[in-house]
């Protein structure tokens, strides 16, 4: 079975797409690289649920050091955009490049990311990010009802479910003014 590392955004997602890629016996190792989630007390709910979901599945778990300023120097300039917008783009960028770094200096042919699994991104958008980094594989989680699975496995799996991205920008932006 070959194995593939998946950045992983949450547990929530990446429930539905370990399960897919295990159908098409792929074995994921999940890549915990979320340095937008603030603040960190999220960041820690989320990585506990993702560490919860791989024990519970047995699946293999990478965590990469949290580095939040880092992340705000790579979408300096970017604050103010809108949800989906060149904020967006850049995190996606930011995480890919991470993940990408660590595929290649630890043996993985290939990565690919939970992130096309939400109908809150854009899957091709997702793509054409992905394929600007070395070993990336486009995987549409969306299909095959992908967030739905999503849903169904976290509440089975009683997994933390967070209420925004991950971001400050996106926690500001669905608040009322």
């Amino acid at each position: 079975m070959r194995k593939i590392l998946l950045h992983t955004c949450c547990a929530i997602c990446a429930s539905a797409c370990v399960e897919r890629l295990r159908s098409e016996e792929i074995e994921p190792v999940l890549f915990f690289s979320n340095h937008n989630i603030a603040p960190k007390e999220e960041y820690d709910k989320r990585l506990d649920a993702a560490r919860k979901l791989a024990k519970s599945w047995n699946v293999e778990l990478v965590e990469d050091t949290y580095d939040h300023g880092a992340w705000l120097k790579a979408v300096d300039g970017l604050e103010n955009e809108p949800e989906r917008g060149l904020r967006c783009h850049r995190c996606f960028a930011y995480s890919f490049a991470r993940t990408a770094q660590y595929a290649g200096s630890h043996g993985f042919k290939a990565f690919t990311s939970t992130l096309t699994v939400s109908p809150h991104k854009v899957s091709k958008t997702i793509f054409e990010i992905g394929k600007q980094y070395p070993g990336y594989e486009p995987w549409d989680f969306k299909k095959k009802d992908g967030f739905k699975r999503s849903n169904e496995l976290s509440r089975e799996l009683d997994l933390y479910r967070q209420n925004y991205c991950g971001c400050e920008f996106s926690l500001r932006d669905m608040r009322p003014e």
